[in-house]
C-alpha cells in the first residue's frame, strides 16, 4: 500500500486544540480521594497507573474526561470487559470522578517504539493518514504528540502499550468494541486498516512523547 502524507496545515487548528494545556481538570473530582480509592486498580494498572502488563493499559496521565467516560461505559454495559465491567459496577459516579482526576495527575512512563522498522509507516499513517484507503490521520483527534483532546474525550495515546493499542484497533475492526456517535469514527477507521497498519500504528504511538 502506498502511503501519502496529507497536508498538515489542513489539520493545524484541530491539532492545536487537541493539545491545549488544561490548567485544571475538566472533571470535578479529588485526586487525593482518588489515590485512596485506587488500591484495587493497582493490581492491573500499577501503583501509579503505569501497567507492567502490555495487554493492560497505562492510565497514568490519561485525560480525566476519557477515564470517567470509560468507567461509566463499563458500568452501564456500553463497553464490556471481563475484569473492568465487574470493577466498575462497584463504583459511584463520585468514585469514578476521583479516580479519573487522580490518574490524570500521574506521570506516564516514557516508552520507545516497539518495532523501529515500522516507524516510517506508523508515522505516515498517524500524521497523514492514507487517502487511497480512506484512513484519516490520527493527529487530528489525538494531537501531534498523542496527548489527546480532553474536552472532546479523545484519549491520549502517547506511551500506551503497543499490544493494548493493537488489540483495541482489532476490536474496533471486528466490532467487538462498539462505539457510536462521534467516536464511531474509530470503527470506520479501523475497518480500513490492514494488520500491518495496525502493527505499525500501535508501535509508533507507544514511542510518542
Amino acid at each position: 500500500m502506498k502511503i501519502k502524507l496529507a497536508p498538515l496545515f489542513a489539520m493545524t487548528s484541530l491539532a492545536l486544540f487537541a493539545t491545549q494545556v488544561q490548567a485544571d481538570s475538566l472533571v470535578d473530582g479529588s485526586a487525593d480521594d482518588g489515590k485512596a480509592k485506587s488500591l484495587t486498580c493497582t493490581a492491573c494498572h500499577g501503583p501509579d497507573g503505569n501497567s507492567s502488563n502490555a495487554l493492560w493499559p497505562n492510565i497514568a496521565g490519561q485525560n480525566a474526561p476519557y477515564i470517567h467516560a470509560q468507567l461509566q461505559a463499563f458500568k452501564s454495559g456500553d463497553r464490556m470487559d471481563p475484569l473492568m465491567s465487574g470493577q466498575a459496577m462497584m463504583l459511584s459516579d463520585e468514585d469514578m470522578a476521583d479516580l479519573a482526576v487522580y490518574y490524570e495527575s500521574q506521570t506516564k512512563a516514557a516508552q520507545s517504539v516497539k518495532d523501529p522498522a515500522t516507524v516510517g509507516r506508523g508515522e505516515a499513517l498517524y500524521r497523514g493518514g492514507d487517502s487511497e484507503s480512506g484512513v484519516a490521520a490520527c493527529i487530528a483527534c489525538h494531537g501531534p504528540t498523542g496527548n489527546g483532546n480532553p474536552a472532546a474525550k479523545y484519549p491520549a495515546l502517547r506511551g500506551q502499550h503497543s499490544d493494548y493499542t493493537a488489540k483495541q484497533l482489532r476490536d474496533y475492526k471486528s466490532g467487538a468494541r462498539v462505539t457510536d456517535g462521534k467516536t464511531r469514527v474509530m470503527r470506520d477507521i479501523a475497518a480500513r486498516l490492514s494488520e500491518d497498519d495496525i502493527a505499525a500504528l500501535s508501535s509508533y504511538v507507544q514511542g510518542l512523547r
